[in-house]
């Protein structure tokens, strides 16, 4: 497809668990391999081009352990050999895993993607989310020899202002892809005028075409977010993660109820859903 079409279309990534939410916020949120697998498949099936995978322990507690991102990759490939949606796995999903344990998934499996927290902040009442220069550092370089993509997570601009440095240092590749997680605790706030201000800070440190982009809302700035990214241009992350509301006072049924939701409001805007190969294109992706 040439660049123009490509153009046109939008990636929904499909963010399932993520490290928080448990049962008893929803029930509905998936926590085992075998339900993650289904969770992804069916995200799939609905539109989502991209799985952002994050694991839980026997507990349901965020945990880095290799052999249940193992688990739930083989489980996607050899029950559903169909799906080919592009496998994004978190190096983030405890804040307690030592930095050796944070990339041991990424080097034993060798996902298309793997996420590269770009910097350190406060997690609200939980702690301190710890990225430093030498874990950003070895991670980028990491990547770069594993043949992955790094998902440059910036909660704020001063991470887009980190990634042009790792940029001008050779540990990381342009063309870079961006999330920006918008309306995290004590991250920046989600709003249009701050997506805005995100964007150009990405359009001045690391200069427009050297990057792709998407964005995420957590809570009541996910709408905002969601119209904001298919107005802007860039793609969208939905899912669990960042939401167990589909609306005020109403739980979400599943992932797929965000990814069906996304779907619509993508066509609304006259805009196309990105298959996984397109989203590959798109991203600098060898299949």
């Amino acid at each position: 497809m040439d660049n123009k079409a490509l153009k046109n279309k939008v990636i929904i990534t499909a963010a399932v668990t993520g490290a928080w939410p448990k049962k008893e916020n929803n029930p509905n949120v998936p926590m085992t391999p075998q339900e993650i697998a289904d969770d992804v498949y069916a995200c799939w099936k609905a539109g989502a081009a991209v799985a952002h995978l994050h694991m839980r322990d026997d507990e349901g507690n965020g945990t880095m352990d290799t052999a249940k991102f193992e688990e739930t990759v083989n489980l996607i490939h050899t029950k559903y050999p169909d799906c080919d949606i592009v496998l994004n796995l978190t190096t983030s999903g405890d804040i307690h895993a030592d930095d050796e344990i944070r990339v041991a998934h990424v080097k034993k499996l060798k996902p298309e993607m793997a996420s590269y927290d770009c910097g350190s902040m406060n997690w609200l009442n939980s702690g301190l989310f710890l990225n430093t220069p030498k874990f950003l550092t070895d991670c980028g370089l990491l990547f770069q020899e594993l043949g992955v993509k790094p998902e440059i997570e910036a909660f704020d601009p001063g991470m887009i202002g980190n990634a042009a440095y790792y940029i001008k240092k050779g540990v990381l590749k342009t063309p870079v892809h961006f999330q920006f997680c918008m309306g995290c605790a004590n991250g920046i706030a989600g709003s249009m005028k701050n997506l805005i201000f995100m964007k150009e800070t990405a359009d001045e440190l690391v200069g427009k075409g050297n990057y792709t982009w998407s964005c995420f809302g957590v809570g009541h700035s996910a709408m905002e977010m969601l119209y904001g990214a298919v107005a802007l241009g860039g793609n969208i992350r939905v899912g669990m993660e960042d939401n167990v509301m589909y609306a005020k006072g109403q739980l979400a049924e599943s992932n797929v109820q965000f990814i069906e939701r996304a779907v619509r409001v993508i066509k609304e805007y006259g805009k196309e859903v990105a298959t996984p190969d397109e989203a590959r294109q798109i991203l600098g992706l060898a299949k």
